[in-house]
């Protein structure tokens, strides 16, 4: 039987979602977690796989079991072995063929800045102190939509078939004094949303155009996109699916 964990998860000590081979991960973690309750070894399947450092709000994993399960007791003891910083907020049986990761259609992330210093945010956004034209930034973020290829904001290096993504949503808001970035798309390239920030932040700060948009995703060029901003100010807030569940 073929099971979706619903996660949520603060990325401050882990080396990103995918298992390494000498670093921590989030994945590891929840598998090392379901062994214990099953008493062999479970593999887990992620939406996706976000960077060190990055947060969720939320994400799914499958995994595959012989038996089903009595959903609240298997998440109360799922939670009690799971670091603090990883919650298993939900547990669904789906389709025997439902995949996390490929039967996603839009993932969205949001990235948070703070133009006021303050701790309790310290490890949750990105401090930036200097005035940003925020009419500008949502110009430029309007832009993303016109194009698909977006190799100039991918991670170098980055064995993909495709830099082609479907950006569905690209804002900036207001919301309790920290200024956040919206955006959805069918899929995402490695460090794609982090360049993205950082472009639109150059754009926001005066230092480029609201038209260099076009220039540098026509370019295919990751150098002439801006500085990547720090992992700690971005979240993984929704992956949606087609109908999977088993009622």
């Amino acid at each position: 039987m073929r099971y979706f964990l619903e996660l949520a998860y603060f990325g401050k000590a882990y080396h990103g979602w995918q298992n390494q081979p000498n670093a921590i991960s989030v994945q590891e973690e929840i598998e090392k977690a379901l062994s214990v309750v099953f008493q062999y070894k479970i593999d887990i399947v992620g939406a996706g796989r976000t960077d060190a450092g990055v947060h969720a709000k939320q994400i799914f994993a499958h995994f595959d079991v012989e038996k089903e399960l009595q959903k609240e007791a298997f998440q109360f003891k799922l939670n009690s072995l799971l670091p603090a910083d990883i919650a298993l907020k939900d547990v669904f049986r789906v389709k025997p063929d439902a995949h996390a990761r490929f039967d996603a259609l839009s993932r969205s992330y949001e990235y948070h800045i703070v133009q006021q210093k303050d701790p309790f945010l310290e490890d949750r956004s990105y401090y930036l102190k200097n005035k940003l034209d925020i009419g500008k930034m949502n110009r430029a973020a309007e832009i993303l939509k016109d194009y698909t290829n977006f190799k100039c904001f991918s991670k170098s290096k980055t064995d993909v078939k495709t830099y082609n993504c479907k950006i569905s949503e690209a804002v900036w808001k207001t919301e309790n004094e920290v200024l956040v970035f919206h955006i959805s798309a069918d899929r995402f390239l490695r460090n794609m949303v982090r360049a993205i920030v950082g472009t639109l932040l150059e754009i926001g700060f005066g230092k480029q155009p609201v038209e260099s948009m076009h220039e540098i995703i026509k370019s295919k060029d990751r150098s002439r996109a801006g500085t990547s901003v720090p992992a700690k100010g971005l979240y993984l807030t929704r992956v949606t699916y087609p109908e999977i569940a088993i009622k």
